[in-house]
């Protein structure tokens, strides 16, 4: 009990201090460059699901912050994350592995265009809900010249599905007593634990 009113106390005041516009700067900014910039590629687990979770269970217990204005946020960062990511590939890696790339990477390139036209779209819809696909997909969308159309209507129904109802999820995860009582050391345990996995996770791949 203790810990869990500490941790109410120093977050209302964190947030009486910075305002909550911090907060959604924080959240979103995660949440876009994920794979706008592809930082997910390197700390999944810091702008993926444990942080909207954990952010949507804020808000529940936070007069500070509007769940509308977050959950709206959240999803046009993932959605113009995805863009970026998109057209970066297309308009770079691209012509870079057209002018670079061997026979090999050419039959691969082939390849990805095939898979894209015929199953493009549900690729990229899934891969919202796993960690590095996520940043990986839409790359490599733009590498297969997926159509632009395909991809935004795709793009748009992941942001929606995976952005906002996760973090509602976190939300109405609130409604429940136990959950709601601990609601701010709940979100720290998932946020914390994020930042760990995540660092572990490049620790094991740069030493591979």
């Amino acid at each position: 009990m203790l810990v869990k009113a500490a941790l109410d106390g120093q977050l209302n005041n964190w947030l009486d201090v910075f305002g909550p516009f911090f907060f959604y700067l924080v959240v979103w900014t995660l949440v876009f460059v994920g794979t706008g910039f592809f930082v997910g590629a390197f700390v999944p687990f810091v702008t993926g699901d444990s942080l909207l979770f954990a952010a949507g269970l804020i808000a529940s217990t936070s007069q500070n912050i509007n769940i509308a204005i977050l959950v709206a946020g959240v999803g046009l960062a993932a959605f113009f994350g995805d863009q970026v990511g998109f057209i970066i590939a297309r308009h770079l890696g691209r012509p870079y592995l057209d002018k670079r790339g061997g026979i090999k990477t050419q039959k691969a390139i082939k390849r990805t265009e095939i898979f894209y036209q015929k199953y493009g779209w549900w690729a990229v819809v899934v891969a919202r809900y796993m960690p590095w696909a996520r940043v990986l997909i839409p790359a490599v969308a733009g590498i297969g010249r997926m159509n632009y159309y395909k991809f935004l209507s795709s793009n748009l129904t992941g942001a929606i599905t995976w952005g906002i109802g996760i973090t509602l999820t976190g939300y109405y995860a609130a409604t429940i007593p136990a959950v709601k009582t601990g609601a701010y050391a709940i979100a720290t345990f998932f946020i914390v634990g994020s930042i760990v996995v995540g660092f572990r996770t490049w620790l094991s791949d740069r030493k591979s």
